[in-house]
């Protein structure tokens, strides 16, 4: 399907629409950047470079995101010197990669990453076939990519225009290549070049557009969108470890709601997560309510500037699918906690071989399940060595995610509110009153849901949607 897939795109391979040879200058008059808004490391970097005869310029994110207000996360360095003559410039340097070679120029915590001006692999119409096999693989992924070239040529080959804006630090001019400018003042994700062919280079592009359109509010121009759903699928062929850092680049970033509105837009949601964009159709109500809530409250921490993990997140937007597997299990015969354990144990599984998700989060992700079977779970003294568990606090935050998505757990998570705040008296008092009531069984994935919420007061949502738990 994938190959049937890859053979309709556009053959031969083909270079991309040319930007302008000629760059547009934007002069200091005509916008608001000055030398001093940057990095003093990553200025020095520029005229030390300059300085020795090269070209260099402060490029992409750090002269986009100042443009719009917003300050950068860090500093990238565009230049015409090879990696060793930068090396050879700067004692604190180093060269990274092998793919890629970048150098990173170490100023303290601080890391300016210098990289030298690329061009496109060349491929012409008459022998595309040969020079396309040396450089990219049969599904037209780059393989290697140091080839060297001029300004000009490096702009070409960057991916949006929004990225292809280079700052001279000297004259305070940013040269545009590619309407960068024009399309941030109308706040615009476009490729440069043909869009098809862009993706089919790299079909990660489609989430980087994504995720440019959620982090700066943009919307994906129309040329640029429009092959997004028919090419989703080539991400089954980007390799795990990958998508999983991609992953945590789109719901780590404080807009990771609207990621997620997006990625269901453009159906690039189920190649990241198959088993929970099924529950998303099946169950668009809870599920999407869920995933939604878990989302808003990552992107609430990362707005207070408190610490993240991803294994909530993950164990949030995974949960949805769990249910099914679980009863599923339980019909055949299964008890209720060996039938959570089993069909956690798969889900996880295909989860890792989409998404890598590394052992340090899986685990944790399987804890905050197994504490949604403990939790109803309170008789003597099982209540207390319950929140004396590290995981406890995850596993009740996780308790009122699934409450607030509509699901009935018989008021749960108002017990478990009221018995950490109690007096040790009080606690007794709870525990005795639940020996007259009929013990809770079964799975707590498959119970049924209710609508709306309960009025009484919690304690949180702290609700981690990625806590530092």
């Amino acid at each position: 399907m994938l190959k049937k897939l890859i053979q309709s795109i556009r053959s031969p391979l083909r270079r991309p629409r040319a930007v302008r040879t000629t760059p547009e200058v934007v002069g200091n008059h005509q916008h608001s950047l000055r030398r001093e808004q940057f990095s003093r490391n990553a200025v020095n970097v520029v005229e030390r470079l300059t300085k020795a005869g090269y070209q260099a310029y402060i490029v992409g994110g750090g002269v986009r995101d100042p443009l719009l207000g917003i300050p950068p996360k860090d500093f990238d360095v565009a230049t015409s010197a090879t990696p060793e003559q930068v090396r050879a410039e700067f004692r604190n340097a180093r060269v990274i990669g092998r793919r890629f070679k970048l150098v990173h120029v170490h100023f303290g915590r601080e890391i300016i990453e210098v990289a030298t001006f690329r061009a496109n692999h060349p491929v012409t119409e008459d022998d595309d076939t040969n020079n396309a096999h040396a450089s990219r693989n049969e599904a037209g992924r780059i393989l290697r990519d140091n080839v060297y070239g001029t300004l000009e040529d490096d702009a070409q080959r960057r991916d949006f225009t929004i990225n292809a804006l280079y700052f001279d630090v000297t004259g305070e001019r940013i040269l545009d290549y590619a309407h960068g400018v024009r399309d941030i003042r109308n706040r615009l994700i476009r490729l440069i070049g043909d869009p098809e062919q862009r993706y089919l280079e790299d079909p990660v592009r489609m989430l980087r557009a994504v995720r440019f359109a959620a982090k700066l509010d943009f919307e994906i121009e129309k040329h640029s969108a429009a092959p997004i759903r028919r090419l989703a699928p080539l991400l089954n062929e980007i390799p795990s470890a990958r998508l999983f850092d991609e992953i945590l680049k789109l719901f780590l970033s404080g807009k990771a709601e609207r990621t997620f509105e997006l990625l269901n837009e453009y159906e690039l949601f189920a190649p990241l997560f198959p088993a929970s964009a099924k529950a998303l159709k099946d169950d668009p109500e809870y599920a999407g309510k869920l995933m939604r809530q878990a989302l808003a409250n990552t992107d609430e921490r990362i707005r207070l500037g408190k610490p993240v993990t991803p294994a909530f997140l993950f164990a949030a937007l995974l949960w949805p699918a769990l249910p099914a597997r679980v009863l599923k299990l339980q019909d055949r015969g299964m008890p209720p906690i060996p039938a959570m354990q089993e069909a956690a144990h798969e889900l996880i599984l295909e989860q890792c071989r989409r998404t890598a998700v590394p052992k340090r989060f899986t685990i944790p992700i399987r804890e905050i399940w197994d504490m949604q079977e403990r939790l109803p779970r309170r008789q003597g003294k099982k209540a207390d060595l319950l929140l004396e568990n590290p995981r406890f606090r995850a596993g009740y935050d996780f308790l009122l995610l699934r409450e607030s998505a509509g699901e009935e757990t018989g008021g749960l998570g108002d017990w478990w509110t009221d018995y950490q705040e109690a007096s040790d008296g009080e606690r007794r008092g709870m525990i005795r009153n639940l020996a007259s009531q009929q013990e809770e069984g079964g799975s707590a994935a498959p119970r049924k849901r209710r609508r709306g919420g309960s009025n009484r007061r919690r304690r949180g949502p702290r609700t981690e949607g990625a806590s530092s738990e």
